[in-house]
């Protein structure tokens, strides 16, 4: 009888230098992230097992652990890929946008419309990562590693944000705030997309609401220099 084993609980920790990955593990590897993000989905977290990921994935559980050693890690690791292929789409519309022209007028828009097609709501993935997130905040250890993990994520994205702003003649006084800003704001309008699918007010609230952000954590460049005048002018 197969093993129910759910193996949810080991919070991963700092290990020994990885070695190194050969086409095949790698392949493995893509399969179990693969299977995996759909037992989650169907399942939920909280309810998945090795077992089921492994039969979804064709592998047996000694394929499973050569690569993770419980299913907590395995959902970082999808979580970190994520994010990867999320930045390189972020760094590619903006370059887009740069390359055309359209960042150069002080205005954010463009760029949130460009950042929105390429980053869209993922139904699976939203009710994955909202269970997975419960499950870590009942784990101390783990929630630890999922905020170090945010901040990692933040601390790419944020130069991305900073220099597209830049572009469009914008400067960023607080990044962690408004990196924190931009979270709550995709976090809740994600919700609301997903319980109104296809309603073009909701799309279009959220756009407004990642511009109204943007310009309220952020400062034209030309308006920095007459207040900075202004000052050295008023001292003087």
């Amino acid at each position: 009888m197969a093993s129910t084993s759910t193996t949810h609980g080991q919070t991963p920790a700092p290990g020994p230098p990885p070695k190194r990955v050969t086409r095949r593990r790698a392949q493995t590897r893509q399969r179990l992230l693969d299977a995996a993000l759909h037992v989650f989905a169907e399942e939920g977290f909280g309810r998945s097992t090795v077992d089921k990921v492994c039969e979804r994935a064709g592998f047996t559980r000694g394929a499973f652990y050569s690569n993770f050693t419980s299913l907590d890690e395995l959902f970082l690791a999808m979580w970190e890929q994520r994010a990867d292929a999320m930045l390189h789409d972020l760094r590619a519309a903006l370059d887009g946008l740069d390359a055309s022209g359209e960042l150069s007028d002080a205005d954010p828009d463009r760029a949130v419309q460009a950042v929105l097609r390429v980053i869209p709501v993922d139904d699976a993935w939203y009710r994955v990562t909202a269970e997975f997130t419960a499950h870590a905040l009942r784990n101390p250890p783990l929630r630890r590693v999922m905020a170090a993990r945010e901040r990692a994520i933040l601390e790419a994205l944020m130069p991305l944000v900073e220099q597209a702003l830049a572009r469009a003649g914008r400067r960023v006084a607080d990044r962690a705030a408004l990196g924190h800003a931009l979270i709550a704001v995709h976090d809740g309008t994600s919700v609301q997309m997903l319980i109104e699918p296809g309603v073009e007010d909701v799309r279009r609230r959220r756009e407004e609401l990642f511009g109204h952000v943007l310009r309220a954590y952020s400062t034209e460049i030309g308006h920095v220099l007459r207040t900075c005048s202004t000052e050295s002018e008023d001292e003087a």
